[in-house]
């Protein structure tokens, strides 16, 4: 059976899904492109590339920061397939340079229309929630200006779409 509701108006909400290579990262990702989908909203996808550790010479480590940032704007387009997939719209990209947690909070900070920030807690209950869960939820909870929501990173597709 055709579902014949209509498309939800445009709110103007924006879910930012920070992009790693983590297994947890696709719950994230599919939440967050659920509910911008349900609730007439965007996603926004941001992937920070870390500067390389060496940098003994200047032209070495020039390289390795340029294809870091390749390496980086080749994963955001290949994720901003699967959010179109998903969602039906095209995402926000950024690529940042630098440590993750302070790219994520200086981005919340300077992109107004940033709204609801999307990740998931690390799959291994060994590992705890993971870095940036620990974070934000903890030391930098007071710096976030938005609502923070965290996905279990062990939910299938079947039951985010559930929960969305």
């Amino acid at each position: 059976m055709e579902d014949r509701r209509k498309p939800p108006a445009k709110t103007g909400r924006t879910f930012l899904v920070v992009v790693d290579n983590s297994e947890e990262m696709r719950a994230a990702l599919r939440y967050a492109c659920r509910r911008a989908r349900n609730t007439g909203g965007r996603v926004a996808l941001l992937r920070v590339a870390e500067p390389p550790e060496f940098q003994h010479f200047a032209a070495i480590g020039n390289l390795m920061q340029a294809e870091a940032r390749q390496e980086a704007e080749d994963l955001l387009h290949r994720m901003a397939q699967v959010v179109f997939e998903t969602s039906g719209e095209f995402p926000i990209l950024y690529v940042r340079e630098g440590d993750p947690r302070d790219q994520l909070l200086a981005l919340i900070d300077e992109e107004r229309s940033i709204s609801i920030l999307v990740l998931a807690a690390d799959t291994d209950p060994k590992r705890g929630p993971g870095p940036l869960c620990q974070a934000l939820t903890g030391r930098y909870v007071n710096r976030l200006r938005i609502p923070l929501t965290i996905v279990p990173g062990r939910l299938s597709d079947d039951e985010i779409d559930a929960l969305t």
